[in-house]
């Protein structure tokens, strides 16, 4: 390595350390627990990503586009030679030309990182300002129906003070609105039924494994749902799912009516009739903060949420068959649909096909001065060794430890896959975008492996 470059490499290390220390605890506070309900942060002014040592990175348009040979010096030995089971792209964020290429264009299974491409889709086509409404209505027969919108943050739990996001659609308040409005009409005894409708077909897709719901990876896809289905919200060690998302959610609302003066019981599902008088409504954060969230913690219930909005908004139905097909469509309207097959919005089905450079554009896109309706997606992207689904241990190894505070990526797990798209400045300050994208499901692989290219990455002084 030149002189000039390796005592960049000195100061960087050295900054990073302070950096580090510095904003450690900062990001801990700021990223929530997994196994939580999910808590999006808000949408923040912040740098897109931070230049070593969480310097403020200048205009990356004005730094030098590093030389593709010696970028492919430092990936290629990294990387073990084209016979090695890695697709790999690097790409400049800013003229979008490939610098590294190996099988870039060849699609591959891509894991979580499926929600990059249905987290660009919503934003563009929905737009980050909006907000999924639940509401209560009158039933015209006598009592009330539960109508969701498909926000899968609405809560049963208390506020929680402090919590560092915009407030979830709360279903104690609700209940409140709703009784209110019971009380005002003489109305003190009801029937509560549940409108789902606004989402269709099956909750679960054919292509997923048997395991996912069991285990808690999420609940059945449902346009109602409270607190992501989850059987105990208020208790982190349990992420268990209720079978039957919507009957849930009637039955936590009948519990808070009654609490509220008004006698209620659970009833069955049923379609709100058009033009029903409304009783209450409440609104979920801006999809900006959803995507956010789904994004740092990998949320697949979020995710499978914000691909059934841009079905919606696409005029198609909302069901994993139609959410698929709208993505694509805001994708190709985009101009970065090339390489795209997707079966699901979270990632979860192993029938997804995306190459590297698709990830890689889709990431420069959202990252463009000129779309700022998509930034989102970059605040969203885990910080490397801080924060979501990069938090320690990944990148405290010596071999990744240069891309701590450097690189924002997603990640993507599923058994014998893993993959990783995001962005960083290099050391030059030029904003690239990558993918890297390892195993073909029949074997095991080593997420490390792709840190320590990300890192190189980050750390290439090679204009």
């Amino acid at each position: 390595m030149p002189g000039r470059v390796g005592a960049l490499a000195v100061l960087s290390l050295s900054l990073l350390n302070v950096f580090i220390v510095a904003a450690g605890l900062a990001v801990v506070k700021l990223t929530p627990e997994r196994h939580l309900s999910p808590q999006p942060p808000s949408v923040a002014a912040r740098d897109l990503v931070q230049a070593p040592g969480g310097i403020p990175a200048a205009d990356p348009a004005a730094a030098r586009a590093p030389n593709a040979s010696a970028l492919a010096g430092r990936l290629s030995p990294l990387i073990g030679g084209p016979g090695a089971k890695i697709n790999a792209v690097v790409i400049d964020a800013v003229t979008r030309r490939p610098l590294f290429e190996q099988r870039a264009g060849q699609p591959a299974t891509p894991a979580s990182t499926t929600k990059l491409a249905t987290s660009v889709a919503v934003l563009a086509s929905v737009g980050p300002q909006h907000r999924i409404i639940t509401r209560a209505v009158r039933n015209p027969g006598g009592g009330v129906v539960l109508v969701g919108g498909g926000d899968p943050t609405l809560t049963a739990l208390p506020a929680r003070p402090g919590a560092g996001h915009p407030p979830y659609a709360s279903l104690a308040e609700l209940a409140k609105q709703t009784a209110s409005a019971l009380k005002s009409s003489g109305v003190m005894r009801v029937r509560v039924n549940y409108d789902a409708s606004a989402y269709q077909g099956p909750s679960t897709a054919p292509s997923w494994k048997p395991n996912y719901l069991p285990d808690g990876e999420l609940a059945p896809v449902s346009a109602l749902t409270v607190d992501e289905g989850r059987v105990s919200p208020a208790d982190p060690t349990r992420n268990a799912r209720v079978n039957d998302p919507p009957a849930a959610a009637a039955t936590a609302f009948a519990r808070l009516l009654s609490r509220n003066g008004v006698s209620a019981k659970a009833g069955r599902q049923a379609v709100a009739q058009k033009g029903a008088a409304q009783l209450g409504a409440v609104q979920s954060p801006p999809v900006s903060a959803l995507v956010e969230h789904l994004l740092t913690d990998s949320d697949n219930d979020v995710a499978e949420a914000m691909a059934r909005q841009v079905a919606i908004k696409m005029g198609r139905q909302a069901s994993f068959a139609g959410a698929a097909q709208a993505v694509r469509q805001v994708l190709a309207r985009l101009g970065v649909a090339d390489g795209v097959l997707v079966n699901d919005g979270s990632g979860l089905s192993p029938r997804n096909r995306i190459s590297p450079i698709a990830l890689a554009r889709i990431v420069s896109l959202a990252a463009a001065p000129e779309r700022p309706e998509l930034r989102a997606v970059i605040t969203g992207l885990p910080v490397a060794g801080f924060s979501g689904t990069l938090r320690p241990p990944r990148y405290t190894v010596p071999v990744s430890q240069a891309g701590a505070g450097v690189v924002r990526a997603k990640t993507g797990t599923l058994s014998g896959v893993s993959t990783l798209a995001g962005v960083a400045h290099d050391a030059d300050g030029r904003l690239l975008a990558f993918a890297f994208m390892a195993g073909d499901g029949k074997g095991p692989v080593d997420p490390g492996k792709l840190d320590q290219l990300a890192a190189a990455v980050a750390t290439c002084g090679c204009g």
